[in-house]
């Protein structure tokens, strides 16, 4: 009869044992597997130096060399529903990160990064530390589809272009 309380004793100390153990395992893999991106409302990232106050107009701009340029404050009122926000890992803070756009419209391409970014849409530009573009979002085939290229980081969106 002792035999069998020692052995019930040993099962579930075994028992409990595997499940501590489960629950460790699971508890670190866990806090490291990367996080999925909030499908929420997209939270401005508030750079450590203030932004680009004025667009970037070099090549890829729809303003190319004009000296006029749009602030930034003005951009996002003007582009609140046209912005493709890249942060510092070079992602699409965009939500959702599939956008659909009619034939010529502009899109804002705001980097949020310290460094300049390589942005592949339609065609290669760069915009400059925490600044931003305006693009043209133009194709002659309708309905398009384009991904969205940002230095390394392929297909960080998906812009879907059409009549």
């Amino acid at each position: 009869m002792e035999n069998k309380k020692k052995m019930a004793v040993y099962i579930v100390l075994g028992v409990l044992l595997v499940v501590v153990a489960g629950f460790i395992f699971w508890s670190i893999v866990v806090s490291t597997r990367p996080q999925p991106a909030s499908t929420g409302t997209p939270v401005a990232l508030t750079p450590a130096v203030t932004p680009t106050p004025t667009e970037d107009t070099t090549t890829g701009s729809v303003h190319t060399g004009s000296a006029v340029t749009l602030a930034y404050a003005d951009a996002l009122i003007t582009y609140a529903n046209a912005r493709l926000q890249l942060d510092t890992n070079c992602q699409a803070l965009a939500s959702p990160s599939n956008l659909v756009f009619r034939n010529n419209s502009l899109l804002m391409v705001d980097n949020r990064a310290p460094v300049t970014r390589t942005v592949h849409i339609g065609s290669v530009f760069t915009i400059k530390p925490y600044g931003f573009k305006i693009v043209k979002l133009s194709s002659s085939t309708l309905p398009a589809t384009w991904l969205v290229d940002c230095d390394a980081s392929q297909n960080v969106a998906t812009i879907t272009i059409e009549k």
